[in-house]
């Protein structure tokens, strides 16, 4: 996606050129010079005018450090100075794109580095050789190799030659930001960290003009199977290398990156992800940074890492290539065959639970089922009419009583009492599955032992999206993820259309594990009827365990119609009280604290959009 917020120059005249406004602006510049400096005062003010006028705004955004701060770290001093070994292989490549990529290595503020260089080029290319030995540094090892025997063959003999603490892979295209270095090794000395990634930046083969941000989340397992969305600026320690076998795999050529993510991803003891661009990827022509398809054969490697993946930590499923370069979809088996109790509360809209009842049967794609309805003081006769026809038509149905005044926490707990089955399905009367085999699908993520609660992937009648995952922070309290986008984008780093972790789902349609809700059922006292599913989910998360959204159950939600919105033009005491139980209780979680949403990205919209 790309979100560029930019202005007009009619419309920033019209919002600035008031006394009002040009005193503050003038009064935050003053600010400026005092705290930051020039420097960073001038970012600013160009970053305004490029906005203003359309220009490119790429380096505001990519956290480009001021030069007192590069002074100031390379007088710096950690408990731990680990050296970094960077391994890159060297294949014809472009003496101006080696000499940036050198270049941006020398001049890291951090400068315990050793840079490794494998070179399979062919033989009637000198410069490569004359380039690097021009720099006269003994931190940069070359060596050239005997034959070009591959990417990861190569890789693996500039393996052979590092000897830091710590390794790092750099393509030999691409240039690191002159901060890399210093911000992972604050952050193995902060977190322990053995395994770190950044954000990065994908720019034209002049690295002048942007041609795609890469904001990350933090380790996601689910995401990760689906895309390799860390990619660069990968580093990890020796010992983990050695832990993952000392080794890229010649099988995977072409997506050999993503198999060693994964095999570290598995052994690792901390990943941490640096929410900062430290990472230029250029996208030139034959570059998979401007065309994926230009290495299709990979596509089939990493489906292939992908397999193996699964198989060595002990999930049984088949994954396949998705339509979208790069992405990939796991199939998991499901063991033995479990009930699932969906659990619906009604009152009256016969029409609405009638298609959702429906859908259940024809959509549901599995038949180990019972529906419970949990009747909640209805007034219209066909209602109960209806009730009488569907139980006496389909003996998996059933109707609980609930007299109480409308409280959906104490409805759907109440309706858990009547359940058996060993996974619980939260289902709104207003929900109509599109997509077959919903509930098997769910179900295949639910019955895993590290997932916690599962939510699908809801439309508004329109086709935009409605939900695709909860982010926590958004506008003071949560949000959900591309809400109003539609509904046949990919989102973000493809985030609508492969499976995702997320803080929380929607109780709208959420499936869990029955042991699960009865250790924390819905909160009926602080949160009647809004929160409670993001509750729900943040003490799974708490827990230990993964909340998974999975784009492959699709279903339209006609968003409370039976009992409307909360959020109307019109005071909702009850609403702003639960609000704020919920700020009260998970408060420690805004601020970009959401591990699954990125700090670039804006908290006053859920459409993705850049701060």
């Amino acid at each position: 996606m790309s979100n560029n917020l930019q202005d007009t120059p009619l419309k920033f005249l019209r919002r600035n050129m008031n006394f009002a406004r040009i005193g503050s602006l003038a009064k935050r510049g003053v600010n400026s010079l005092k705290e930051q400096g020039f420097e960073a005062t001038w970012r600013k003010v160009d970053f305004r005018i490029k906005l203003m006028t359309k220009g490119d705004v790429w380096k505001f955004r990519s956290d480009l450090p001021l030069k007192k701060e590069l002074a100031r770290q390379k007088k710096a001093v950690f408990p731990f100075m680990p050296k970094i070994s960077i391994a890159v292989p060297l294949y014809n490549t472009d003496k101006k794109f080696l000499k940036d990529m050198i270049d941006s290595v020398a001049g890291q503020s951090y400068g315990n580095w050793q840079l490794v260089l494998a070179d399979a080029s062919d033989k009637d290319l000198p410069y490569i050789e004359q380039t690097v030995k021009s720099y006269n540094d003994d931190r940069i090892i070359y060596f050239k190799l005997a034959e070009n025997k591959g990417i990861s063959e190569n890789t693996n003999r500039a393996f052979e030659k590092c000897t830091g603490d710590y390794i790092a892979l750099l393509d030999h295209d691409d240039v690191i930001l002159p901060n890399a270095l210093y911000e992972n090794v604050k952050a193995i000395n902060q977190y322990s960290a053995d395994m770190l990634y950044s954000d990065e930046i994908t720019l034209d083969g002049q690295l002048k003009h942007l041609i795609q941000f890469h904001f990350k989340v933090d380790y996601a397992p689910d995401f990760l199977r689906g895309v390799n969305y860390i990619t660069h600026f990968l580093v990890f320690s020796k010992e983990l290398f050695e832990k993952a076998g000392r080794r890229e795999n010649p099988e995977y050529d072409g997506a050999q990156d993503y198999d060693l993510i994964l095999r570290l991803s598995e052994k690792a003891r901390k990943i941490y992800h640096i929410p900062k661009v430290l990472y230029y990827w250029r996208g030139h022509s034959g570059s998979t940074a401007k065309d994926m398809s230009a290495k299709s054969y990979a596509f089939e490697a990493g489906r292939k890492a992908v397999a193996a993946h699964l198989e060595r930590v002990g999930l049984k499923g088949k994954v396949s290539i998705q339509k979208y370069n790069g992405s990939y979809r796991t199939r998991y088996e499901i063991s033995g065959n479990p009930l699932v109790s969906i659990i619906i509360p009604n009152k009256d809209h016969i029409d609405d639970l009638s298609r959702c009842v429906n859908g259940i049967f024809s959509k549901g794609g599995w038949d180990n089922i019972e529906v419970i309805v949990v009747e909640n003081n209805s007034q219209d006769k066909r209602t109960f009419d209806y009730y009488d026809k569907i139980t006496a038509e389909n003996s998996k149905v059933k109707i609980v009583y609930y007299k109480g005044d409308f409280n959906f926490s104490a409805i759907c707990n109440f309706g858990f009492e009547s359940a058996r089955g060993e996974h619980i399905l939260l289902l709104n009367n207003d929900v109509e599955f599109i997509s077959d085999g919903f509930i098997k699908e769910m179900l295949s993520y639910s019955q895993r032992k590290d997932v916690g609660a599962v939510g699908a992937k809801l439309y508004y009648p329109d086709g935009t999206i409605q939900h695709a995952g909860v982010i926590i922070g958004i506008n003071g309290s949560a949000g959900h993820s591309h809400k109003g986008l539609q509904g046949d984008t990919t989102g973000d780093m493809y985030r609508l259309v492969t499976t995702q972790n997320y803080m929380a789902v929607t109780g709208a349609c959420l499936m869990t594990k029955a042991e699960l809700y009865a250790k924390h059922p819905l909160d009926e006292e602080n949160f009647a009827v809004a929160y409670n599913d993001i509750d729900f989910c943040l003490k799974l998360y708490e827990d230990g365990y993964l909340n998974v959204f999975t784009p492959y159950s699709e279903a339209y939600h006609y968003e409370s119609k039976s009992r409307g919105l909360d959020e109307t033009d019109k005071p909702n005491p009850r609403y702003e009280r639960e609000k704020k139980n919920f700020q009260d209780r998970w408060g420690k979680y805004f601020n970009y604290h959401d591990p699954y949403y990125n700090p670039h990205f804006t908290l006053l919209y859920e459409n993705y959009g850049y701060k």
